[in-house]
């Protein structure tokens, strides 16, 4: 991500899948939007992002993946910064990883997208729950 660090399970519990690699390995599972669209999402927008979870309990340790919905709220060469318009479902509230955090993403993460609207462009410009840190 340039200079920006990404999310990794160990220091986030959390991170990104690549939508590419994922769509390799499991041919069918869902279909890319054009690499076009992934690579032109403006402020507001909407990306379906792959969210691998770290979750522990019950004296087990293992990951989840969750398809989670962020609205885009900045675009620096290439890349993305959006905050997260869901509410995961396999952990509890935090502030690390839940709705109005902000998450660093690029094309390669894009599962899905959607056109902004009116609310979306409303939610960008909101100061998130958490910023992330650059």
């Amino acid at each position: 991500m340039g200079d920006m660090r990404e999310p990794s399970l160990d220091e986030d519990g959390w991170r990104l899948l690549n939508a590419e690699e994922r769509q390799q390995t499991y041919p069918g599972s869902f279909e890319l939007p054009d690499l076009r669209i992934r690579n032109a999402l403006t402020i507001g927008d909407y990306a379906k992002l792959l969210f691998e979870i770290g979750v522990s309990g019950d004296g087990t340790d293992e990951d989840v993946v969750e398809r989670m919905w962020v609205i885009v709220r900045e675009t620096l060469d290439g890349r993305y910064i959006g905050v997260l318009d869901n509410k995961p479902d396999s952990i509890a509230e935090n502030d690390r990883l839940w709705l109005g955090v902000e998450v660093p993403f690029g094309p390669e993460h894009v599962i899905d997208a959607q056109i902004g609207d009116v609310e979306s462009a409303i939610l960008a410009a909101k100061e998130p729950l958490r910023r992330w840190s650059r």
